[in-house]
């Protein structure tokens, strides 16, 4: 049965209005169909038709087919131009790349699913212009059972709660829009760095670890519709739409936080080289067709909002949304750039320092320097996958063989449970040693060695030093020696990064910054140690 949509019917008329008039003049064009098989007849009136390669998202396609194929009988009358479509089907972030490297397999006119891509898809000479900002929409909503939306105040405290299966953020719309959607509201939210870090940095060493990220909804649906699961699914309206269609005794909702959400916008970009008129003209003729009343309802049907987020015929979806402000390229460009470096396997060397001033209490706190960091350290390291690579040094004047600065307590290696345990173990049986001083740079300069001699290419490689002090072993080189001797260490090709953490009043801040620009890494202080976990969690954040 066709399913009605009479009761939104005055909203479409005047979505169909606005669009009409942003666009212009309307030019009626012809098409051939696509290579899916779709053809059509092609006018005897259009003898010379322009040709039109027209890619979009698999999803879009059969939209994008019943509107070209509607224009076929109008090519050549009344003065209308030809136009002869070829339509194919690709990913959106596949096409992106395939744009960015200056490929010649392009197409004439590009419909990703959402405009977040277009920036993507710089070639270093221009950057694809956008001829419609949008044919249809779908809001990005979160599919799990009911019992994980007790809160839905917003994405970031449903992520906290939940278990977030994301599509890969670097190949797939929804997964980087749930990133994204989650710095948007930050101006609602008021979220801070180390919070967001908090449930960011957990959820990237996660997914980042998977054999396979995932690329499909079928798997994660299908683990968030087993009894009692935590997993919540970000996915467009459209999808969970089509899912309910073919699942329908599925214990699955879809919500939108409090906060809004972001929508995938099916933009249409000019992405040819040469003759770029025309092919705008033709882009903004197959955005007016799809205003036509036949092919806005077969858009409903398919569970795509039109272009001014009117919600669906017969109550399907989540209904009025409210829309987080869309970001900007820059800001997409930081958020993929985040994660790809986040999802990175660790492969690291934590160093801790035992001497005599981690023996000090700090102020308003019953607990050491000591007992802080430990704490800090054994929950940091609750947040690495059992896939990374872990080891643990301590350090101190003359604490190790030979009077050396440094003991190795736990060699690098992955984090199975029984490795896991041992680091736990050690973390906890560490005190400060009375008398002891800080051996900073020969600590930092054997630590990267280490490192460097069991390097993991696929993995962030660094040095987790912990100091609440400077350097003070009387025996021990230079500052400006240390820094030589870091820097004949750098080898750009295999980077091995020292992530400094000071803590409390004691810890020099600027010789740490020396220590760790002189490996391309970063230095971190907490001036009060009862903040050096979100210390921790924010250096993490930026390795």
């Amino acid at each position: 049965m066709t399913r009605s949509n009479n009761n939104r019917r005055p909203v479409y008329l005047t979505a169909v209005g606005l669009l009409v008039l942003s666009l212009g003049a309307v030019f009626v064009v012809r098409s051939f169909g696509s290579e899916s098989g779709a053809d059509g007849l092609l006018s005897s009136k259009c003898d010379e038709p322009t040709q039109v390669k027209l890619s979009t998202t698999p999803e879009f396609q059969p939209q994008l087919d019943q509107a070209t194929k509607a224009l076929m009988a109008k090519g050549g009358e009344d003065g209308n131009p030809c136009l002869q479509f070829t339509v194919t089907a690709a990913q959106s972030a596949s096409v992106a790349q395939e744009l960015s490297g200056g490929g010649d397999s392009r197409p004439d006119l590009w419909v990703p699913d959402s405009s977040l891509w277009v920036s993507r898809a710089d070639d270093g000479e221009s950057i694809p212009t956008v001829a419609v900002p949008s044919l249809a929409s779908s809001p990005l909503v979160l599919v799990g059972r009911t019992e994980n939306f007790a809160n839905t105040s917003s994405w970031l405290g449903i992520f906290a709660d939940t278990q977030p299966a994301l599509l890969d953020p670097l190949k797939s719309s929804s997964g980087a829009l749930a990133l994204l959607a989650i710095q948007s509201e930050r101006a609602k939210t008021s979220a801070s760095n180390s919070q967001v870090a908090k449930v960011l940095v957990p959820l990237a060493q996660r997914l980042g670890s998977m054999a396979k990220q995932y690329t499909e909804y079928s798997g994660p649906l299908s683990k968030a519709s087993a009894d009692n699961s935590p997993v919540v699914v970000p996915m467009s309206e459209q999808a969970f739409v089509k899912y309910q269609d073919e699942h329908p005794t599925a214990p699955l909702k879809a919500i939108v936080p409090r906060t809004g959400t972001l929508l995938l916008d099916y933009p249409v970009v000019v992405t040819a080289k040469n003759n770029t008129e025309a092919i705008t003209d033709a882009g903004q003729a197959l955005a007016a067709e799809m205003l036509s009343d036949a092919v806005g309802q077969s858009r409903d049907d398919a569970g795509f909002r039109d272009p001014l987020m009117s919600p669906l015929g017969e109550g399907r979806g989540v209904g009025d949304i409210t829309q987080l402000t869309k970001p900007t390229a820059a800001a997409i460009g930081k958020v993929l750039q985040s994660w790809t470096t986040l999802s990175l396997s660790a492969h690291s060397l934590a160093v801790i320092d035992v001497s005599g001033s981690m023996a000090e209490k700090v102020p308003g706190s019953n607990k050491t320097r000591m007992q802080l960091t430990i704490e800090a350290a054994s929950n940091g390291l609750r947040l690495f996958p059992d896939s990374a690579e872990l080891g643990l040094w301590v350090f101190s004047t003359k604490i190790g063989p030979e009077a050396a600065d440094f003991k190795k307590l736990v060699p690098i290696g992955k984090l199975t449970p029984g490795h896991r345990q041992q680091m736990l173990s050690q973390l906890t049986a560490q005190s400060a040693r009375v008398g002891g001083g800080t051996g900073l740079y020969d600590t930092a300069i054997a630590a990267v060695r280490e490192v460097r001699t069991q390097y993991n290419s696929g993995a962030v490689n660094t040095v987790l030093l912990f100091t609440d002090g400077k350097n003070d072993d009387p025996g021990s080189m230079s500052l400006d020696a240390a820094l030589r001797a870091l820097e004949t260490l750098k080898d750009p090709a295999r980077p091995v990064r020292i992530i400094a953490l000071g803590i409390g009043p004691d810890a020099d801040e600027t010789e740490l910054k020396r220590l760790a620009q002189a490996t391309g890494g970063q230095s971190y202080v907490a001036r009060n140690p009862t903040d050096l976990q979100d210390v921790f969690i924010d250096a993490l954040q930026n390795r």
